[in-house]
C-alpha cells in the first residue's frame, strides 16, 4: 500500500463550476494514490455522484470525509440542518442530540461520505475564544464528554465513522489557529479534569478517529510544538488515553500549520504520530515530501507502515456492514463501564428528539434572555447587523428570515414594529469571540427596536447596549432563521 494513501486533498464546491474546477486535483490525487478526500459544499445529487465516480476511478475503496457538526445540512444544502451542538445541549433533552447524530449519519452515507468530521470535544470555558463557542456542547467535562460519546455512538451505529476533535481541546484558546499558533495555557492537573475529559470519554465510547488541534500545549509538551506536531502529546492520546484508532490532523493549509515550518507539515505531522494528513495546501507537493523524506531515513518507514494498517482498519470499518451496538430495552438507560477516571457513561435509546424544525422552535421558546416576547405591528421593518461579513471565506446568506417572512405574507417596511437581526458566529480567520465596533456602533443607532434577535452564542446579548427584548437564536444557519420568522409571525396581531 502507497503512503499516498495518507493523504485526503479537499474538494471544495463553486456555484459557478461546481466541482469541475478540482478536476486537476482529483486527476493528480488519485495517480499518486490519495486515501480519499474532504467535501466542502455541494449540491447533493453533485456530491452523490462525484463520490461514485471517485471510488469508481480509484478501483479501491476510499475515505470520503466533509465536516458536519451542524448537520449535512452544513455543508449540502437541502439536508437536514442541525443547531449547533450548544444549542442542542441546551434543550436538555440527549434525544435531540441522539437524532442529530443518526440523521447526520445516514444522510452522509447517503451522499457516499464515509466519515463525519464530528462532534467536537472541546470546551466552551473561554468567553474571548473566537472559533469554539456554540461548536461545543458545553462548559462542563463529564456533561460534554456524555453528550460526546452519545454522538459517537449514533452516529457510528448508523454506519459512518466519527471523529472528536481538536485534542487537546482548543476550548482555551484566544486565538484561531486559522491564521496562528494559539497557546494553552493550564497546568497538566487542570487540562486532565477539564479539557482532555471529553477525549477520554469519547475513546471510551469506541470513537473510531481523533482530529488534532494545531496548538501548543506546554503542559504536555514543553517544547511549546504545535499537537499536530508533537510526539509527546499524541503519545499521550496513545498512551494515557488508550486511543488505539486512527489520528487525522486538522487542516494542513491552516495558517497554525504552516508557520514557522522547518519541513514540510505533512512529513512533521506523520513523523510524530499522526496517520491521516487532511487539506495539505498542495497534495502532490505532500505525497513528494514524505517519499523524499522516507528515502532519507528522516521519515522511518516503520511510522509510515503503522499509519497504513490503522488508515487501512479505518477504511475496512467504513466499508463493512456495521451492525448496530445493542442498545438498552425501550425506555430504560444503558450504561457501560469504562475506564479509572471516567464516568460510566449512560446511553439513552428512545424516541427521537424531533424534526429538526422543531429543535429549532423549542430553541426560541426558551430563547428570551432579555425582557418579555413583545407583540409586533405589521408592516415589520428588518434592521440587519451582520459582524460576519469580510472574512476569508463568505458567509451564509443573512436574509433567511426576510424570505420566510414574505413567504407568510407578512408585509416588510417601516411604519410598524422595528427588528434588529444581529448576526455573529464563530468563523475562521474572524479574529474575535463578540461583536466588533462597527455592529456595536450600528447597534446604538438602532433605536426604537420592539425586539433584537441575536444569532450567535448566548453570551452576546450581553454586548448588546439598549433595553430591547432580546431573543437568542444562536446561529445564522438557515434553520434557525426560519425558526426566527415564525417566531415572529406568531408575535404580530
Amino acid at each position: 500500500m502507497t503512503h499516498g494513501r495518507l493523504i485526503l486533498p479537499a474538494l471544495r464546491w463553486r456555484d459557478d463550476t461546481g466541482f469541475a474546477h478540482e478536476a486537476g486535483v482529483i486527476d493528480v490525487a488519485l495517480k499518486f494514490g490519495a486515501g480519499g478526500f474532504v467535501f466542502f459544499g455541494g449540491r447533493p445529487e453533485a456530491v452523490r455522484a462525484l463520490s461514485a465516480e471517485l471510488q469508481d476511478r480509484a478501483e479501491r475503496p476510499l475515505l470520503l470525509a466533509s465536516d458536519l457538526e451542524r448537520g449535512a445540512g452544513q455543508q449540502f444544502p437541502g439536508l437536514t440542518e442541525f443547531p449547533p451542538p450548544g444549542a442542542l445541549a441546551a434543550l436538555d433533552d440527549l434525544n435531540a442530540t441522539l437524532d442529530a447524530a443518526r440523521t447526520t449519519a445516514h444522510e452522509a452515507l447517503d451522499l457516499g461520505i464515509n466519515w463525519v468530521l464530528a462532534p467536537d470535544a472541546d470546551l466552551d470555558i473561554e468567553p474571548a475564544n473566537p472559533i469554539v463557542q456554540s461548536r461545543s456542547f458545553g462548559a462542563d467535562p463529564t456533561e460534554v464528554g456524555l453528550l460526546v460519546a452519545n454522538w459517537v455512538r449514533a452516529c457510528q451505529d448508523a454506519g459512518a465513522l466519527a471523529c472528536i476533535k481538536h485534542f487537546p481541546g482548543h476550548g482555551r484558546t484566544t486565538r484561531d489557529s486559522h491564521d496562528e499558533v494559539p497557546t494553552v495555557d493550564a497546568d497538566r492537573a487542570t487540562l486532565e479534569a477539564t479539557d482532555l475529559m471529553p477525549f477520554r470519554i469519547g475513546i471510551a465510547a469506541g470513537v473510531a478517529t481523533v482530529m488534532t488541534g494545531h496548538l501548543r500545549v506546554p503542559a504536555l509538551d514543553p517544547s511549546g510544538t504545535p499537537a499536530t506536531f508533537s510526539a509527546p502529546i499524541l503519545t499521550y492520546l496513545r498512551d494515557a488515553l488508550g486511543f488505539r484508532g486512527l489520528i487525522v490532523t486538522d487542516a494542513l493549509m491552516m495558517g497554525a500549520a504552516v508557520k514557522d515550518a522547518a519541513s514540510n507539515p505533512s512529513v512533521r505531522a506523520l513523523a510524530a504520530g499522526c496517520d491521516v494528513l487532511c487539506y495539505p495546501a498542495d497534495p502532490q507537493e505532500a505525497h513528494d515530501a514524505i517519499t523524499d523524506a522516507m528515502a532519507t531515513a528522516a521519515l522511518p518507514e516503520a511510522r509510515v507502515e503503522e499509519a497504513l494498517v490503522r488508515y487501512g482498519e479505518a477504511l475496512l470499518r467504513a466499508h463493512s456492514p456495521h451492525p448496530p451496538t445493542p442498545s438498552p430495552a425501550s425506555g430504560e438507560g444503558g450504561r457501560i463501564t469504562t475506564s479509572a477516571g471516567v464516568p460510566p457513561l449512560q446511553f439513552l435509546e428512545r424516541g427521537t428528539g424531533g424534526e429538526a424544525d422543531a429543535i429549532g422552535d423549542r430553541l426560541l421558546s426558551l430563547g428570551m434572555v432579555r425582557g418579555k416576547a413583545p407583540r409586533l405591528k405589521a408592516p415589520i421593518e428588518l434592521i440587519i447587523i451582520d459582524d460576519d461579513q469580510g472574512g476569508a471565506w463568505p458567509a451564509s446568506p443573512n436574509d433567511y428570515v426576510e424570505r420566510a417572512l414574505r413567504g407568510a405574507g407578512v408585509p416588510l417596511g417601516p411604519g410598524g414594529s422595528r427588528v434588529v437581526l444581529a448576526f455573529a458566529e464563530p468563523r475562521a480567520s474572524k479574529g474575535r469571540a463578540g461583536f466588533g465596533p462597527a455592529s456595536l456602533d450600528a447597534f446604538r443607532k438602532s433605536t426604537g427596536a420592539a425586539a433584537v434577535i441575536v444569532f450567535g452564542h448566548p453570551r452576546l446579548a450581553a454586548e448588546v447596549p439598549g433595553d430591547a427584548p432580546l431573543l437568542v437564536a444562536w446561529h445564522r444557519q438557515r434553520l434557525m432563521q426560519e425558526a426566527a420568522a415564525r417566531w415572529l409571525v406568531g408575535r404580530i396581531g
